[in-house]
C-alpha cells in the first residue's frame, strides 16, 4: 500500500510542478504563484484516499519561488512586499507533497522567456547546465554500492567544466516516512566546507533507501549569505518544551495538526498577525526549525535541480524530476571528461539499462555536447 501511496504522491507533486511552470511568465506575482502551487497541491491530495478519514495528506514543502541570485524558501506572505517576475529571470521552483507521511518533493530551474529558438545565455545557461548535469550524474550514481564521495567529486568535476561552483555545504538526505530531511548520517554534501570534510561520513548507499537529491550551482564563489527577507518557512522539530504563552500553544497544536513533521508556510495561517506571535517561544525553544532565504554572496545567479530516488535492486528509480529542457540554454563550455561523458550516456532507466543500441541511452551525453555547441 505504501508503494500505491508513493505512486499517488508522485503523480499529483509532478500535475503541480507542470501547472506551476505555466504560472511563471513576465508580471506574474512570487505570491499569486505560490499560492496557486500550494492550492493545487491542497486540492488534489484532498481527492485521494477518502475514504480514510484520519490519513494525512497534502503539502510536504510549501511553493517556494525564488529569482536570481536569491537561493532557496522564497515563501512570502501577504504582508510582504510584492515581487514580480520579470522577462529573462532566472526562476526556482520548489514544491513538494505527501500522502500518509510517504513524500515526493522536487525543484526545477527555468529562464522566463527562454526557449530552444532563443536559448539562454551567458553565465545563467552555464550554471542552469551545469546543474542538470549534475543532477543527471548523481542519479546515476545513487545506486547500491557506490558512496556518498563519488557523486560530491563527480559533481565538482561538472561545475569546474561550466566555470561555476556547486553552493557550499548544501546537503542532501536520505528521507524518511514523515521526514523530508531525516535525522541519519546518510547525507550527501556539495562543495563541502572544512567542518563539514570533518563530520559529514562517508557512506554507501543501499537498497530500499530513497534520497532528495538537491543541487545548487552558481557561477559566483559558492558563498551564500542572507538574503534581505523575512523567513516564512517551517518545520517542526522532535523537541519537546511546555510553551508559556497561550498564542504560542495554540499555534503550535495547530502546526501540529495540520502539518505533522512536513515543512510550511506562515502564508497557511489565515491570520497572520496571531501565527508570528505564537511563532517566537517555539523557534526560541527549538520546536520549530526556521528555512531561512538565503542568496548568493556575489550577487550572480544561482540554478537548482531537485528530485527523489529510490535505491531498487538493480539500480533506481527517479519518481520525479527531469523535465529540463537543455535547448532552452545555450553555453560556451561542455563536459569533456570522457568518464562522466559516458556516465551520462547510460539510461536513467533500469528497464533500458541493457539495450545499448535505445537512443534514450545516448541522449544525455549527446545533450552535453550538443547543448555546448
Amino acid at each position: 500500500d505504501s508503494e500505491r501511496r508513493e505512486k499517488a504522491v508522485v503523480s499529483t507533486q509532478s500535475t503541480g510542478m507542470k501547472a506551476v511552470i505555466q504560472e511563471v511568465i513576465p508580471g506574474a506575482s512570487v505570491i499569486n504563484i505560490c499560492v496557486f502551487g500550494d492550492k493545487l497541491i491542497t486540492d488534489e491530495t484532498s481527492k485521494l484516499y477518502k475514504k480514510d478519514k484520519n490519513l494525512k495528506k497534502g503539502i510536504a514543502f510549501p511553493t517556494c519561488v525564488s529569482i536570481n541570485e536569491v537561493v532557496c524558501h522564497f515563501s512570502p506572505l501577504r504582508s510582504d512586499p510584492v515581487v514580480i517576475v520579470k522577462e529573462g529571470d532566472l526562476v526556482k521552483i520548489e514544491l513538494g507533497a505527501h500522502i500518509d507521511g510517504y513524500a515526493a518533493v522536487v525543484a526545477h530551474t527555468l529562464v522566463v522567456g527562454a526557449t530552444p529558438d532563443a536559448p539562454a545565455s551567458g553565465v545563467m545557461a552555464d550554471a542552469i547546465l551545469a546543474a542538470h548535469y549534475c543532477s543527471e550524474v548523481a542519479l546515476r550514481l545513487i545506486k547500491a554500492g557506490n558512496t556518498n564521495k563519488q557523486v560530491t567529486d563527480t559533481i565538482q568535476k561538472i561545475t569546474d567544466s561550466y566555470k561555476c561552483t556547486p553552493l557550499e555545504g548544501m546537503l542532501s538526505y536520505q528521507i524518511k516516512r514523515y521526514q523530508t530531511e531525516a535525522d541519519t548520517d546518510k547525507q550527501i554534501v556539495l562543495n563541502p566546507s572544512e567542518m563539514q570534510k570533518k563530520e559529514v561520513k562517508d557512506m554507501e548507499f543501499a537498497v530500499h533507501e530513497v534520497y532528495a537529491m538537491d543541487v545548487f550551482v552558481t557561477p559566483g564563489t559558492g558563498k551564500t549569505k542572507e538574503y534581505n527577507s523575512n523567513t516564512t518557512v517551517y518545520r517542526r522539530t522532535e523537541e519537546i518544551y511546555q510553551l508559556k504563552m497561550k498564542a504560542s500553544r495554540a499555534f503550535y497544536s495547530d502546526v501540529c495538526n495540520r502539518f505533522t513533521l512536513m515543512p510550511f508556510t506562515l502564508r497557511a495561517f489565515e491570520e497572520e498577525t496571531k501565527a508570528k506571535m505564537g511563532l517566537k517561544e517555539c523557534v526560541t525553544h527549538e520546536l520549530l526549525q526556521a528555512y531561512p532565504v538565503q542568496q548568493d554572496a556575489t550577487g550572480q545567479p544561482v540554478a537548482q535541480f531537485k528530485f527523489t530516488v529510490l535505491v531498487v535492486p538493480n539500480g533506481n528509480i527517479r519518481i520525479n524530476g527531469g523535465i529540463f529542457d537543455p535547448a532552452t540554454c545555450k553555453s560556451e563550455h561542455k563536459i569533456e571528461d570522457k568518464e562522466i561523458v559516458e556516465l551520462l550516456a547510460q539510461s536513467a532507466n533500469r528497464k533500458t539499462a541493457n539495450k545499448k543500441k535505445k537512443k534514450k541511452a545516448k541522449s544525455a551525453a549527446e545533450e552535453a555536447k550538443t547543448t555546448t555547441n
